[in-house]
């Protein structure tokens, strides 16, 4: 485990960063930091990447993960900024805010797959750090489990389009209820397929 080897080497406040949200033509996008109080605690085995866990299992560890955790934050990046600035630099902006956002200052950032220019904290990109470091895994969990409550309470709004169900990604049954009742505020104009149905 990465955590393991940065405490033996005397670094303590270990920060893992993760988003939700970046392959879905709807919602925003969240991104979470986390940093646990003891990433090593077995009470914590069983955090993973929240793409292997059950809904039930992420709400279960998405409180789990705050109650042992020395800090956390959670970043939401709305459509409309993600159309003005494009995905990916939402994605790091997003991960710098949430860092930023810790009410104690990480002495070492984890994040998955992208590394944060310009962040003054030293930090590693993990290849798939969501599936071989806890503190991204944690962090997954946290933006996941946050993503998709906000989407079930769009689809109280927006009962039509069964968000619910597929949280804001391209479907054939989202596909066709975008054509049936028209691109909504909360749909990424930037994105190809909403694009195809406005043009």
């Amino acid at each position: 485990m990465i955590e393991s080897q940065l405490l033996q080497s005397g670094i303590k406040n270990i920060a893992g960063v993760d988003e939700a949200g970046r392959g879905p033509c709807a919602g925003p996008l969240i991104i979470a930091a986390v940093i646990l109080n003891d990433p090593l605690a077995k009470s914590l085995g069983g955090v993973k990447d929240s793409k292997q866990l059950s809904a039930d299992q992420r709400d279960d560890l998405f409180e789990l993960i705050k109650a042992n955790s020395l800090a956390y934050s959670i970043i939401e990046i709305s459509v409309e900024e993600i159309d003005s600035l494009g995905l990916h630099k939402c994605n790091i902006e997003g991960m710098r805010r949430a860092v930023q956002a810790l009410d104690v200052k990480a002495d070492y950032v984890l994040t998955d797959g992208y590394s944060i220019p310009g962040l003054s904290t030293p930090n590693l990109a993990v290849w798939k750090g969501d599936q071989v470091a806890i503190t991204i895994s944690a962090a997954s969990i946290l933006a996941k489990v946050h993503r998709d409550r906000i989407m079930i309470e769009l689809d109280k709004k927006y009962p039509m389009y069964g968000l619910a169900n597929h949280k804001g990604y391209i479907t054939a049954s989202h596909t066709a209820a975008i054509k049936e009742f028209g691109v909504l505020p909360i749909h990424r104009k930037s994105f190809a397929n909403i694009a195809a149905i406005t043009g």
